[in-house]
């Protein structure tokens, strides 16, 4: 059974038309999880659509319209197995969406592919991933330089983008020394599964090995309990069954728990995972659980279950580190939109902008500015209009990122860097 295997989601990143979806088509293809005969379907109908290097990016790209157009919209979920791991690809089109999606639900990415084609090098949405890949807590990264077979598999080609790109990552923190740089040809599966003898100088992974280097991700299983809750149940004969995932901790029968920013307390009489009793429930798991001394209206989606000794924190305030993906004017002191953090949908206030910093470097670049437009990042402080739980980026990641949406789309992205806790009365 593959999911003996442990799972991780992976995020492909990196500028447009560089190869990311064939990049994506081509490991399904590899590692078997797309059959031959469904890239041979592919091949022909992009033939007679005259776009013939297109196969394995439709894989991907499975949408007629995108088919059309040549470039990949939709965010798909495709699943494949290594030796080692079976991952789930977040593959990812714009940087908009990818960060909407990176930061909403499961896509959180354990770890990502940055491709990069070799004819351009690094380009300006390449640092931007880059950037917001660090600011979302994607700590390992494998870099694919694509495309060799448009500069003739030169090693000398190789080893100036490897040069910019080592550059590029130290500054957000990434170590170019402990990061593979991995040549490859998506197109004609060059490098993918095994070392080509396109590339006689290289001397590492193909980049399906390289992936097996990636560390398993931690359960958090050393921290609080923190579940936010994503549906309240009553189950008659049974009493008040919230759901949702663990995010780390670990939860216990007979446990005391505390729901915030409900305020309140609680026992945990049973887990179930998967229609079956579990004694406990780890990271990663989705459980329903009964609770003794909560009644079905005590608690809703947006809670946060955590232990009685240690509830989830509720902000009065908290300091934030945001970049603006995308905003129709600018944003400034009182403006009040939606903040998106684990379950919890809460409108918030701007009620500070401390400073804008560098995208590219985190350095403070202007104290105090007066507004903030699509593509600054910033430290600002935020109120929200009714309790909400959020922690610490530092101590609790899971329930310290969030994004932010207006008009149906998602303005910025950030995470929580200090709190100024609410007190809560019993």
């Amino acid at each position: 059974m593959a999911s003996d295997k442990p799972h991780m989601n992976l995020a492909v990143i990196g500028h447009i038309d560089h190869g990311k979806s064939t990049t994506v088509g081509r490991m399904m293809f590899e590692t078997g999880a797309v059959p031959a005969h469904i890239i041979e379907a592919y091949r022909k109908e992009a033939e007679s659509k005259g776009k013939a290097t297109f196969e394995f990016a439709w894989v991907m790209d499975n949408l007629k319209e995108e088919r059309e157009r040549g470039i990949t919209i939709d965010i798909a979920h495709k699943r494949f197995d290594t030796p080692k791991y079976y991952f789930t690809v977040v593959d990812c089109p714009g940087h908009r969406d990818f960060v909407k999606n990176m930061i909403t639900g499961a896509s959180q990415a354990d770890a990502a592919i940055l491709v990069v084609a070799a004819p351009d090098g690094v380009m300006e949405q390449t640092k931007e991933h880059v950037f917001l890949a660090r600011t979302l807590g994607i700590t390992q990264i494998i870099i694919a330089i694509n495309k060799m077979d448009a500069v003739k598999y030169d090693e000398k080609r190789f080893n100036e983008v490897k040069k910019d790109l080592s550059d590029l990552i130290k500054i957000v923190g990434y170590k170019p020394d402990e990061t593979l740089f991995i040549p490859i040809s998506a197109l004609q599966g060059i490098n993918i599964k095994t070392i080509s003898s396109e590339t006689p100088w290289y001397k590492g992974p193909a980049l399906i090995t390289a992936l097996d280097t990636f560390k398993e991700p931690s359960k958090p299983t050393d921290k609080p309990l923190r579940l936010p809750i994503q549906d309240v149940y009553s189950i008659s004969g049974i009493g008040t069954v919230p759901v949702g995932r663990v995010e780390t901790g670990i939860m216990k029968k007979g446990m005391k728990v505390s729901f915030m920013p409900a305020n309140k307390d609680g026992e945990i009489k049973s887990i179930e995972m998967h229609h079956e009793e579990i004694p406990q429930a780890v990271p990663g798991d989705n459980v329903g659980f009964n609770v003794r001394g909560i009644a079905k209206g005590d608690i809703r989606r947006g809670d946060v279950c955590g232990p009685a000794e240690q509830p989830p924190t509720v902000a009065e305030e908290f300091t934030a580190q945001v970049v603006v993906l995308q905003h129709p004017s600018a944003i400034t002191v009182g403006y009040t939109p939606v903040f998106h953090c684990h379950t919890a949908q809460t409108a918030c206030t701007f009620v500070e902008l401390r400073k804008k910093l560098d995208p590219r470097t985190g350095q403070t670049k202007e104290e105090n500015p007066t507004f903030l437009k699509t593509g600054d990042a910033a430290i600002v402080q935020i109120k929200p209009t009714k309790p909400m739980v959020i922690e610490n980026v530092k101590e609790l990641p899971q329930l310290g990122r969030f994004a932010v949406r207006d008009m149906g789309s998602t303005i910025a992205a950030g995470m929580c860097i200090a709190i100024l806790p609410k007190q809560m009365i019993k």
